[in-house]
């Protein structure tokens, strides 16, 4: 009996083993099956997940016109094969397009009013995000001719002054920086926009107007920049969302976090934005 004994304890051995090295080579089963970690990198890619393609329309404030140009061109090449459109207008009238049924994958606001507007069913799950702040400064002749040095000459019944109509982003910090002053304009005309402001001063129509700071910034010296105090009254906030309604979710959400990754705000910050 002991030589059998010893045959079978062998045959055990040979077995266990066999089921060892079959356990430690097949994959596990169930739903986290040839799952990987994934992640956000800089660039806006999530990493574990395919490369983005195809297009996507960009529905954004007017303010952001130079930066969100440049960031999608730097998007196109870091990720080729991908094409980003751009619709600029005042952040208002891009929430009238959007609930009238404009195709658009992502909306970026001058303010979160704006955003608010679109119900929860307009945006996906996730969205909005904060990417950027941004504070208002006075717009006039380079040389200054008017000698403005402040809110409060703006008053002044001889000045030609343009600002941005009440339900624009613009509009409304405008209102919030004239309560904080004590004062009250008188504009000769109400812009949709806030670069429609900017060019009325850049071509003589106005003697000044009340703009971002990132619009002086980009003006290339066509305009000078007159800061005041209460400007820190009605700091805009920027939110970024994707649209429920996208064709190309997986595009859309890899744009939008890179406009909020670093190398996004890095081209915000040169162009005067501050940080969320």
């Amino acid at each position: 009996m002991k030589p059998l004994l010893r045959t079978s304890f062998a045959i055990a051995i040979v077995v266990a083993g066999l089921t060892l090295a079959a356990c430690t080579t097949q994959p596990a089963t169930g739903g986290a099956t040839g799952t990987t970690a994934t992640g956000t990198t800089a660039s806006g890619t999530a990493t574990g997940s395919a490369a983005p393609s195809g297009s996507i329309t960009v529905f954004a404030a007017a303010s952001l016109q130079r930066t969100f140009t440049e960031l999608g061109k730097e998007y196109e090449q870091q990720h080729p094969g991908t094409t980003i459109t751009f619709s600029f207008a005042g952040s208002s009238d891009l929430v009238s397009q959007i609930r009238n049924g404009a195709p658009a994958d992502v909306f970026a606001s001058a303010d979160e009013a704006n955003m608010a507007k679109l119900a929860t069913t307009d945006l996906a799950t996730g969205w909005p995000r904060d990417f950027a702040t941004n504070t208002l400064e006075i717009a006039v002749a380079p040389g200054n001719p008017e000698h403005v040095a402040g809110l409060r000459d703006l008053a002044a019944s001889d000045l030609q002054v343009v600002t941005c109509a009440a339900p624009v982003p613009c509009g409304a910090a405008t209102a919030k920086v004239e309560r904080a002053a004590g004062i009250q304009l008188r504009p000769v005309s109400e812009e949709q926009s806030v670069t429609d402001v900017l060019g009325k001063v850049e071509s003589g129509q106005a003697d000044a107007g009340l703009v971002y700071v990132t619009d002086v910034e980009g003006s290339a010296g066509k305009v000078e920049g007159v800061p005041f105090a209460e400007s820190s009254e009605a700091v805009n906030t920027y939110p970024i969302g994707v649209l429920e309604e996208s064709a190309n979710p997986g595009l859309a959400a890899s744009f939008a976090a890179y406009v909020r990754s670093d190398d996004g705000r890095t081209v915000l910050a040169d162009a005067g934005f501050g940080a969320p």
